[in-house]
């Protein structure tokens, strides 16, 4: 016991204890003793007073500068970004012109058939009876998972809908007899594309966002009994039972799309031949 409350009461040693006191009796003070020590210390002390004086001298000097040039930038990029709004704003002034201009002409020089013609191109606004069609992810669907949802060996349980999914389901809509048909209220003609950028899923180059709501004029009930008993309605069905993809179709009294923002031909041309009897 008398060892352990030796090593409790002096738990430093002494030697320790001495060298630590003859350290601080020849440090007393803390202040350099000799001349060219002190001279130093001083020295030291001025250079460092000295850059931190030109320093903060230099800052206010630069400071109006570089405030000048903050302002001037942002200034600089508020003008170019209102300049690409008003070109914005043109383009969609002059798209909204070729469209009415293609409708006058259709109505002016096509005859029995240009209004016909008009409904097939997505050149008019139309409306009338149909399906609409949402389709969404699945619930649990994994959004931040990288590379291709759905290898060629099969399905993933991602459940994501794909730029492929939304191919068939609007083919099986044309297929099962739709004169017209929408993606998230965007037209869609016999040019358009559904294809996928990464994560995204664009139609005609404009990206859509879940869910995706299909509108299709045609045969309300006639047109929903032949999409579901065709291939790529038990493709959506299988979709929709193997991997949770949501999906809900409804015949609807007045279906209304818009007109596609311009229809642009680069090939065909009209023909001049007669048709013969």
């Amino acid at each position: 016991m008398s060892l352990l409350t030796n090593v409790m009461d002096h738990s430093l040693d002494e030697g320790y204890a001495e060298a630590a006191a003859r350290k601080k009796a020849e440090n007393a003070g803390g202040m350099p003793k000799t001349l060219r020590a002190k001279v130093g210390l001083a020295v030291g002390l001025v250079l460092a007073a000295l850059v931190v004086t030109v320093g903060a001298a230099q800052a206010r000097i630069e400071a109006p500068v570089v405030a000048k040039e903050r302002e001037e930038l942002i200034d600089r990029i508020d003008h170019e970004n209102a300049v690409a709004d008003k070109l914005e704003d043109d383009v969609d002034e002059l798209r909204d012109d070729v469209s009415a201009r293609q409708r006058e002409a259709l109505k002016k020089h096509g005859g029995d058939r240009g209004e016909l013609v008009g409904i097939l191109s997505g050149a008019v606004e139309v409306h009338g009876p149909g399906v609409k069609l949402v389709v969404d992810d699945a619930q649990a669907a994994d959004q931040s998972g990288d590379g291709d949802a759905r290898e060629t060996s099969g399905f993933s349980d991602t459940g994501r809908v794909k730029d492929r999914d939304l191919q068939q389901v609007v083919n099986g809509l044309w297929a099962s007899g739709a004169e017209a048909v929408s993606i998230n209220g965007q037209r869609l003609t016999a040019l358009s594309a559904i294809r996928a950028a990464g994560d995204a899923i664009l139609a005609d180059n404009k990206p859509l966002v879940p869910p995706y709501t299909v509108l299709a004029v045609g045969d309300g009930q006639g047109l929903k009994s032949a999409f579901e008993s065709s291939a790529d309605g038990l493709y959506l069905e299988a979709l929709h039972e193997g991997y949770g993809i949501r999906t809900a179709l409804s015949v609807e009294d007045d279906v209304r799309l818009p007109a596609a923002p311009s229809v642009i031909v680069r090939t065909a041309q009209p023909s001049t031949e007669k048709g013969t009897s």
